[in-house]
């Protein structure tokens, strides 16, 4: 998200989607209009785009932690990230007790603060293997992957934005942990801003 815009020209992102090999970006034009050839400059929503960043780093996090907590069959089963909120399932034959929940939360905050380093490097697909990265299961990739590390406690297969170090997600709050189907449990947390605005409340 974000604008589009130029001396005639101000669009409005609020979505970009990738179809055929082609970035669409869906909007409103609110000034001027578009035609082919403009020269325009792009810009994102920078406070938006930190606070996913915070969300995204927060997911890699909670995947470490509910390993060590769970063991390590409490693989990925999908995330969803949102401005300092998300979501990220895992598989799990069962559901968490509160004192789990506790000690994934305390654990990740624990990475949080000591401001780990985030590195994104892209490399063939056999070399992010020989460094151990975890791919996610069902997922397809090609010859060249983007692997993100944390520190020296994460290393997974992901193309998405990231922080500069963990210390820049800010507080971590699990706010609920629940079904999904069977086998499958989903964590809701909130981060930075929001994990700030949550322990007001």
């Amino acid at each position: 998200t974000g604008t589009i815009r130029s001396d005639e020209l101000e669009f409005e992102v609020i979505d970009t989607q990738k179809t055929d090999g082609y970035l669409q970006h869906v909007g409103y034009v609110r000034k001027g209009g578009v035609s082919a050839g403009q020269k325009v400059t792009a810009s994102i929503d920078l406070s938006r785009r930190r606070a996913i960043q915070r969300a995204h780093s927060s997911t890699h996090i909670l995947h470490w932690a509910l390993h060590q907590v769970l063991g390590k069959h409490a693989t990925q089963a999908g995330s969803k990230v949102e401005d300092d909120l998300l979501r990220f399932d895992f598989s799990h034959p069962k559901g968490m007790t509160a004192e789990e929940i506790e000690q994934v939360e305390r654990l990740a905050n624990e990475k949080v603060m000591a401001a780990e380093p985030i590195v994104a490097r892209t490399m063939s697909i056999e070399k992010a293997r020989e460094l151990g990265a975890m791919a996610l299961f069902g997922e397809k990739y090609g010859d060249v992957v983007r692997v993100v590390t944390m520190g020296d406690f994460s290393r997974e297969f992901c193309g998405g934005c990231h922080l500069g170090n963990t210390g820049q997600a800010g507080p971590l709050r699990i706010l609920r942990e629940e079904s999904v189907s069977a086998g499958t449990r989903r964590l809701v947390a909130t981060t930075g801003l929001g994990a700030l605005r949550f322990s007001r409340e």
